[in-house]
């Protein structure tokens, strides 16, 4: 073992809680559901950016490359301050949903740069301009542009220009579980001398305001050691933590209460509130932090003129032991150098050496992502619906409202969000992704995670899975069995190990959630599933989460496909169990065979007695949602993702699988023999010495070759950067519909949504979405496990090269991965963004966005999106540049 696997052996079998502090504050907090009281659930209106500062969150807290222990109890963060700045920079600004033109939309830049699982060694940077932040500037220009038009980014404004600007690098490396250095480093790129004013601050999550808690934490100047700035703090169920700090700064205290008088014009509870330090500092109000040098909320001021090309560093050190006076001396250093080291080291060992040092940079910088985008998440629906004791009661409204059926969810965990600013919140579907790339890492965070959403906290009493905090009655695309058995195989083949009790435990939870997707999502009882947008957003021509104009419904391939998929899944995993414990048989027999009821609804609904109407169209050889109304069935004829989906619901098993498993072999040989048309989803033609090898899908050999054909065609779908969510086909030929005397059309957009339907930053008409991709290249790959060199397609479509789908697969990785990577001096991800591309303190710092441009890779919506887009580092180390 790697020191790094070391932590994280001792940390599964909590010998040692390496993970207790770590990178688990928000990046924004404001703007969220859970701080949302309003009758009317606008969370952005009720909660702005400008009240932060002076008004107390209630679930959580946020900053800038902060750190936390896992309750969220204590935190740290880094403010900043230019001398020109209207206010301190204590959090990441960025657009509301409404001010964006393209949705809501962070307007800062900050990197992660690399992590480790345990959190022992943490790095970031933040670009802090030297003139003043152009808050202003930046929604009055967003909020003249329409969605036609790019969004206006920092850069636009130009306060980046000749470099004036700081580069702050954070750093955090763990001595012990309990013993955390830190280290600040900021460097002037500017060509003259700027001032900057830093201020590390401490503070505990303000947990006593709403009642029923008496406060009891306490922060004071600690004295006994001359000339160390230091704080003793207190915290019941932690104890007693000091934080040190090099040097002499001033040290500033006040309490983490709101200001009631800026905020609402009325009377402080204390005369030192949250935003106290803010106007000691910015406004010069020498009286607003408390003099006795005690509060919940401290910073450290370092004020320092910093010479071009030059930097400073600032060492600080929490621990949970007395300080003394070795703190800052030679092994301060050396920590940091050892935890370096051992990280090189662990990524060594997990990912290999990528061919070049581009690669393993993207790689670093993915994973670096998925970790620093962990956050402690506190919400608890009842409490939130009825109000505080101390608190006004809130609009009686809010009882019917938003999330009202998830009365019993009641979340206090560490989770892995899509992006600690733009989604602050976990997502179903997203998670499942995360849980993926993490396992290459940390498996045992991985399979927490996919655990956690099944709980009984979590998961409604009706088998549903929460969707995410602005609805949790929302559909997402059921992945997590999917997701639970790729972690199982990952962590066996990293540990040598298979974990039967968490398979075993994992599949259970998932029998509820797969009986209330059958018993709620499929309409007529048809093995045909509805499930609203399902985290596909605009991609079909309706929003497919309301009730149609004029009624009537969409059976949709997507739906069904992800159920087809489900079953499949969840055979895999019965017949896995079943070699231990034989009752799983039976289990897999009735996976296997509602698999078969599902593909065959898919290519005929209603079957033999029924009207004979599939989701798969033979003239045009694609699969396509079909819209019913007044008797009248139209498919709903837009090339899109929808239709590839249908490809994902594929498994092969070879024999050895299946010996010791005669009960089920019987049952389904008894299947095939009696069900007409079985051998259309069930292909036993491969054969080895040891028998008939297995494959159950839902598109069978001929079709898939026909649907290839479209997948595989640069015109269509394939993009130089991977497979397009919507054929570009639709470019010129645009999908229309015309129904009620309305037109409904579908079109190619490649880059962010020109529309209003689920169109903010979410764009599903074109442009490259990793997770998909994902999904799809897995079942290339699937596919050639069972047809080997048999099945080949010309890749791309129309050439004279024909490839093995194996091969396909891992081209299409490489043009996934090739987004980040430097080719010939250009990342596709920054587009034409010249100071990404070639300035020397920007060019390899790598951004992870939600989705990318069809046709030029270049990185779209969400910037910070390494919960799903870390499977390039995934790629790169199973199909390499």
């Amino acid at each position: 073992m790697t020191a790094e696997e070391k932590r994280l052996e001792e940390s599964r079998l909590r010998d040692i809680h390496w993970k207790r502090w770590g990178p688990y504050l928000s990046e924004r907090q404001w703007g969220t559901v859970r701080e949302d009281y309003s009758a009317d659930g606008d969370a952005w209106r009720y909660f702005t950016h400008d009240m932060a500062r002076s008004r107390a969150y209630r679930w959580g807290e946020d900053g800038i490359a902060g750190l936390a222990d896992r309750h969220q109890r204590i935190c740290f963060a880094l403010a900043l301050w230019n001398e020109r700045d209207p206010i301190l920079k204590e959090r990441l600004f960025g657009l509301t949903n409404r001010e964006g033109n393209h949705g809501e939309d962070v307007k800062e830049y900050y990197f992660y740069l690399d992590a480790t699982p345990s959190n022992a060694y943490l790095k970031c940077l933040y670009k802090y301009p030297q003139a003043e932040f152009p808050y202003a500037k930046l929604v009055a220009e967003n909020g003249r542009r329409t969605r036609k038009d790019p969004e206006y980014e920092l850069l636009d404004t130009g306060v980046f220009a000749e470099n004036r600007y700081f580069d702050v690098f954070v750093e955090y490396a763990k001595a012990g579980p309990e013993d955390i250095l830190a280290r600040i480093t900021a460097w002037n790129r500017g060509p003259d001398a700027a001032a900057l004013r830093l201020l590390p601050t401490f503070w505990f999550r303000n947990t006593w305001s709403w009642g029923g808690i008496v406060r009891q934490c306490k922060a004071a100047r600690f004295t006994k050691i001359p000339n160390l700035a230091a704080i003793e703090a207190y915290q019941p169920d932690y104890g007693n933590r000091w934080l040190s700090a090099e040097g002499s700064p001033e040290m500033l205290f006040t309490e983490n209460e709101s200001d009631l008088e800026a905020l609402f014009g009325l009377k402080n509870r204390s005369a030192y509130v949250k935003d106290s330090i803010n106007n000691y500092i910015v406004n010069g109000k020498r009286d607003a932090v408390n003099p006795a040098q005690a509060g919940t909320k401290v910073s450290f001021h370092y004020p320092f003129k910093i010479a071009p090309g030059a930097s400073v560093t600032l060492r600080l050190r929490l621990t949970d032991y007395e300080p003394n006076a070795n703190l800052f001396g030679p092994g301060f250093e050396s920590i940091f150098t050892d935890r370096i080291r051992e990280a090189d080291e662990f990524y060594a060992q997990r990912l290999g050496e990528s061919s070049t040092e581009d690669g393993q940079r993207v790689q670093r910088q993915a994973f670096a992502g998925l970790i620093w985008n962990k956050q402690s998440y506190h919400y608890e629906v009842k409490t939130w619906l009825e109000g505080d004791p101390t608190m006004p009661p809130p609009p009686r409204e809010r009882l019917k409202g938003r999330n009202y059926h998830w009365k019993h969810l009641y979340n206090a965990d560490v989770i892995s969000m899509p992006d600690k600013w733009e989604y602050p919140w976990y997502a179903a579907w997203d998670l499942a992704f995360h849980c993926v790339a993490m396992a290459l890492i940390d498996p045992d965070f991985a399979k927490e995670q996919l655990i956690l959403l099944f709980r009984e906290w979590y998961m409604h009493p009706n088998g549903k899975l929460p969707a995410y905090e602005w609805n949790f009655d929302d559909m997402n695309p059921p992945v997590q069995a999917w997701a639970a058995w790729r972690v199982y195989k990952i962590e066996r083949r990293i540990r040598g190990k298979a974990d039967r009790e968490f398979l075993e435990r994992v599949f259970h939870k998932l029998l509820l959630n797969f009986t209330w997707w059958v018993n709620r999502k499929d309409p007529e009882g048809m093995n045909v599933f509805e499930g609203g947008f399902l985290g596909l957003d605009n991609i079909g021509v309706f929003d497919r989460s309301t009730p149609l104009p004029g009624g009537g419904f969409v059976e949709q391939s997507d739906g069904t496909s992800w159920m087809a998929l489900y079953c499949l899944i969840l055979l895999s995993m019965a017949v896995e169990l079943a070699h231990d414990d034989p009752a799983y048989e039976d289990v897999a027999s009735k996976f296997l065979e509602h698999f078969v009821y599902i593909a065959d609804a898919m290519n005929d609904i209603g079957g033999e007695a029924g009207e004979g109407i599939g989701l798969w169209d033979e003239k045009d050889g694609f699969y396509y949602d079909v819209l019913h109304m007044d008797g009248v069935h139209t498919p709903l004829k837009a090339r899109s993702m929808v239709g590839i989906i249908p490809m994902f619901a594929a498994e092969t098993f070879e024999p050895e699988d299946l010996a010791g498993l005669p009960n089920f072999r019987r049952r389904m040989q008894w299947f095939i023999d009696h069900r007409p048309g079985v051998s259309e989803r069930i292909d036993m033609s491969q054969k080895t010495d040891k028998g008939s090898r297995l494959l159950l899908c839902m598109v069978n050999r001929k079709r898939l070759s026909r649907m290839l054909r479209y997948v595989l065609d640069e015109k269509e779908f394939l993009s130089p950067y991977g497979i397009r969510s919507l054929s570009k086909f639709h470019a010129d030929h645009p999908f229309v519909l015309k129904l009620n005397g309305q037109e409904h059309s579908v079109d190619y957009e490649p880059a962010e949504s020109t529309i209003d339907l689920f169109g903010g930053n979410s764009n599903w008409r074109g442009p490259v979405w990793f997770p998909l991709n994902f999904l799809l290249i897995e079942a290339l790959q699937r596919y050639h496990f069972y047809y080997g060199e048999d099945l080949k397609a010309d890749f791309p479509f129309g050439s004279s090269q024909s490839k093995n789908l194996w091969d396909i697969s891992c081209e299409l990785s490489r043009r996934l991965t090739h987004i980040f990577l430097r080719d010939g001096g250009q990342r596709a991800v920054y587009g034409n963004l010249a100071i990404f591309q070639k300035d020397p303190y920007w060019r390899d710092l790598i951004l992870f966005y939600e989705y990318f441009h069809g046709d030029n890779g270049a990185g779209l919506g969400a910037s910070h999106q390494t919960g799903w887009t870390a499977l390039v580092a995934k790629f790169l180390e199973q199909s390499g540049e």
